[in-house]
């Protein structure tokens, strides 16, 4: 795959685009002053989406996170439970995978039920960022990389739901989440990262 340098969060490219990543490096400075608010129409519109997608939380996390490791493999090495795991089926039979989608999913929620209150949004996505730059160690890029796994998931998954008009707006959120927790990294001290995502 090609190298490329990588943008400030989306707004909004196309999922496939993030798959296509395989090494970048980000560097804090370039992390725009805010993330772009979402009108209500937008949270609306996400709230009823992930309404749907939530009612199999952990199906579609597992999914996720299956994808994203089959993907980029390297992700793998923060998980001590899971990172020798090559097969798929092995994967989705992992409790502790299952777990830490469900945690996934769950944070995730809690960010889509409380998009009328910027405060909590900002106040959960720091903790899963302080939590993941300073226990686990997790480049950010990361968590660009995996928002575009989730929406690539979602929009195949939920087809009907997630039309182009939806996938820009969770493009959008998503963009917002990753300007969140790369905030928390920056706070933390990690003033650049290289994120070799092979």
């Amino acid at each position: 795959m090609s190298r490329r340098e990588s943008p400030p969060p989306p707004s909004p490219p196309p999922t496939p685009h993030l798959l296509g990543l395989r090494r970048a490096e980000v560097e804090c400075d370039d992390r725009p002053e805010r993330a772009e608010p979402l009108s209500d129409a937008e949270r609306e519109i996400i709230q009823d989406t992930w309404g749907h997608v939530y009612k199999n939380c952990e199906d579609v996390g597992v999914s996720v996170l299956i994808r994203f490791f089959v993907n980029f493999p390297s992700a793998k090495q923060y998980f001590s439970q899971f990172q020798d795991m090559e097969d798929p089926e092995e994967m989705e039979r992992s409790s502790q995978l299952r777990h830490h989608a469900r945690r996934v999913m769950n944070a995730i929620n809690t960010v889509v039920e409380n998009l009328h209150d910027p405060e909590k949004v900002s106040s959960v996505l720091a903790l899963v960022g302080k939590a993941h730059a300073i226990k686990h160690k997790v480049e950010p890029m990361y968590f660009k990389i995996l928002s575009g796994v989730m929406l690539e998931v979602l929009s195949e998954d939920f087809p009907e739901f997630f039309t182009a008009e939806v996938q820009m707006v969770w493009t959008k959120l998503m963009g917002a989440v990753y300007w969140h927790v790369t905030g928390a990294y920056t706070e933390a001290g990690w003033l650049q990262v290289s994120s070799s995502a092979v």
